[in-house]
Parts: C-alpha cells; structure tokens; sequence
C-alpha cells in the first residue's frame, strides 16, 4: 500500500511516517512540504510534492492519502482524495463541523473508500488499563469519572491553526477530541452535555481551558478536563463506583521516544514500566497498578487489516461524527 502524508509536521514526522515507514505491507510513497524539506533525510525513497494538488494529480500510484494538515483544511483535502479515488486517513479532529463530517462519510460510501481517523489516544497504555478495569467489572456500578489532558503552556503557541478564533481552534477542539472520543468508547454515548470554555492566557483567541459534564442515565457523571495552568500533575483518570475506585497517571511515553527518534516496533518497544502508576482500591483490596504498554504501531497494523478487508475499521467516521458533534454542539452553544 502506497501512502502519501499532506504534510510533515510533527504530525508527520512523529505519529505517521515512523510507522508507515517500519510496517512491512506499507509504503511510504510521497510527501507534502510546501517549504522544506525536511523529510528527504529521513526518507530520501519517498517523492517530494509541493502541494497536495500536485500530489493528487501526479498519475503514479497512491493508495492511501493522511490528512495531516490543520484541522481547517481536513473537509477540503479529505475530499479531494476521496474524489480523486484514494482510500483516507484523516488527523483528528476529525472536521471542524458535524456537516463536514457526515459529508466526508457519504462520500467515503459512494466511492467504496476506507475513511478512517487517526485517534491514536485509544492506543495508549493508561488508557487501555483504564479499559481494562472499566469492562472488568471491579468497581461495581460507575457513579463518577473524571479524564484529564492538562499541560503548561501560559504562552501562545506558534501553531496559529490552534489559536486562531476561526472554527477548529482552541482546546475543545485539540485536546478534547481524544476525551471525548475516550468517553464515549468506555462509556457509550450521553444523554446530554453541558462545557464551561475558558480563555485564560493573555492575549488568547480561543479556549484553553474547558470542563465538559456528561450525563448518562444511569446517574453516571463524567467530567472531562483541561487546562493551560497545570504545573503540577493530578491523576488524569479518576473512576469512583459503588465496589471501588481506580485512579490511573496518563502514563505513556510513546511520544516522547518518537521526538527523541526511537524507532517503533509491533512487539513492545519501550522500557518496561518499572514503577507503578495507579491504584485500585475496593471493598476488598486495595492494591498499585502499572499501566499497559501502549503502541500506536497496532493502529496501523489495524488499518492496514481493513484495507485489505481482513478487519473492521480501527476508527470508522460514524464514531468520529459523533465526537465531532458534541464538540460542535458545545462549541456553537457558547457562541450563542
């Protein structure tokens, strides 16, 4: 499978071209960089385009376009591939509205493409214990769940399509796309949902900060949180149910070893995690929990499954749409 990134960002450079580049069944065929051209060191076998236009148009063969881009440009460049015939991969956030969105899935069926978006967070080693204690059953009938993505950023970051006021930016939309994408993976979709938006840093166009409730009818609460102004950490995963309760650190060090250059491997392929990162206390024990080993190559490897049609979809746009339309919802419904 041919596969060419719109882009070579850190997006690029970090999430997808070490993947595609080490899978044995791809190949990565091209890339975009408008200015640069930083992915001939790395990658001197690929083809350097200077568009995505130029890329599309070129009549050699491409099997799989990444929609790498920023999230404004997504509905546009998803399209065109589709249109052009490519099977598509899109960054998350999947679009900035839940009609672009919807659109790109329709068209994905008319073409008979795979259309799939890359939430890579549910590849995580937190995460996946966090799954794991949820559909164990341990701690009885969940009441309360807190996620958090916090960091430390008082400053505008450089990355303008993320602090623009223009649809796509902001918090909500970078970091709350994997939350609520987490939440409604462990727990299914709300019943209804409720955001406070905050604007904290000076100067900021956009929102940094955010705490989104869901409700689910079985008196279920799930907070979702984020903001710029977390020096110290918190546990970022807090479940309490009527059994127990497990508290989990976000704990996976894949990114990091990708920045500094670690090559990824399908087996794990980084150091064991030698001191524990959660705990599970219940009626019965209460005992230090490690997370798993996350790998963001079984995301490819499962891609690649249903390219060939071996396997369902890893991130289908139906489940996407969904994430993309309660952040539309609770975005539009600040602005009024």
């Amino acid at each position: 499978m041919n596969i060419a990134l719109c882009s070579f960002g850190m997006s690029g450079c970090v999430f997808h071209a070490p993947f595609i580049a080490q899978h044995p069944h791809l190949n990565l065929y091209a890339v975009v960089e408008r200015h640069r051209s930083e992915s001939r060191e790395l990658y001197p076998k690929s083809k350097l385009y200077r568009s995505v236009a130029e890329m599309l148009q070129d009549p050699s063969v491409v099997d799989v376009v990444v929609v790498n881009t920023p999230v404004q440009t997504h509905y546009k460049y998803a399209k065109e591939a589709l249109l052009a015939g490519k099977h598509v991969l899109v960054e998350k956030p999947f679009t900035v509205t839940a009609e672009e969105a919807r659109a790109l899935d329709t068209l994905a069926k008319e073409k008979g493409k795979l259309l799939t978006v890359y939430q890579n967070r549910r590849y995580d080693g937190d995460y996946l214990k966090v799954k794991e204690i949820v559909k164990s059953g341990v701690l009885g009938e969940l009441k309360e769940v807190e996620i958090r993505f916090d960091r430390f950023r008082d400053s505008i970051s450089a990355k303008t399509h993320k602090e623009t006021a223009e649809g796509g930016g902001g918090a909500l939309y970078d970091l709350g796309a994997h939350l609520i994408d987490q939440a409604l993976q462990l727990f299914g979709k709300p019943i209804k949902t409720y955001a406070d938006l905050g604007y904290l840093r000076k100067g900021t166009q956009t929102d940094d900060y955010f705490e989104v409730i869901c409700f689910y009818d079985n008196q279920l609460r799930v907070r979702l949180k984020s903001t710029t102004f977390a020096l110290e950490r918190q546990w970022e995963y807090v479940l309490h149910g009527t059994k127990g309760s497990f508290l989990q650190q976000r704990f996976d060090g894949q990114e990091a070893a990708l920045v500094a250059g670690t090559i990824p491997a399908p087996s794990p392929w980084l150091p064991n995690i030698q001191e524990p990162n959660g705990i599970l206390h219940t009626l019965e024990i209460r005992t230090l929990t490690t997370a798993q080993h996350g790998n963001y190559w079984q995301f490819y490897e499962d891609f690649y499954q249903a390219l060939i049609g071996k396997k369902e979809n890893p991130v289908p746009a139906s489940e996407a749409i969904e994430v993309i339309n309660i952040i539309d919802e609770l975005a539009n419904r600040q602005i009024s």
